[in-house]
């Protein structure tokens, strides 16, 4: 978190809770944009977009006017657990075939064949 953020929260924002990978969640002291309070996310770590759950983005996006209670964030047993994008870490999905891992892959019935003209 830069300056400016930690000063801005710390003089205009009160804290609205923590999710499970510790990122703090804060509204601002009556000054409101656009007729709406104001709302934003401190990250814990590294800022990425992705590590919010959904049930602080609706929040975050003034889908619900209150954060769900703890009950209404209980996971249902269908649901997986929130991951973040993984994108350009070493824990990133990299299908069977992929240049880092070796390139190659059993063939399968529905592999395309180029055509090549006679000669």
């Amino acid at each position: 978190m830069n300056l400016g953020t930690w000063l801005y929260t710390l003089f205009n924002g009160i804290l609205v809770g923590v999710d499970q990978f510790g990122n703090r969640y804060y509204r601002g002291r009556g000054r409101k944009l656009n007729k709406r309070e104001r709302r934003w996310v401190v990250y814990y770590g590294l800022a990425e977009a992705s590590k919010v759950p959904a049930e602080w983005h609706i929040w975050l996006h003034h889908t619900v006017e209150e954060p769900l209670t703890e009950a209404a964030a209980k996971s249902r047993s269908w649901q997986q657990t929130h991951m973040p994008n993984l994108t350009g870490t070493s824990d990133a999905y990299l299908p069977a075939g992929h240049e880092y891992k070796g390139g190659q892959r059993n063939k399968v019935a529905g592999d395309y064949e180029a055509w090549a003209p006679e000669k």
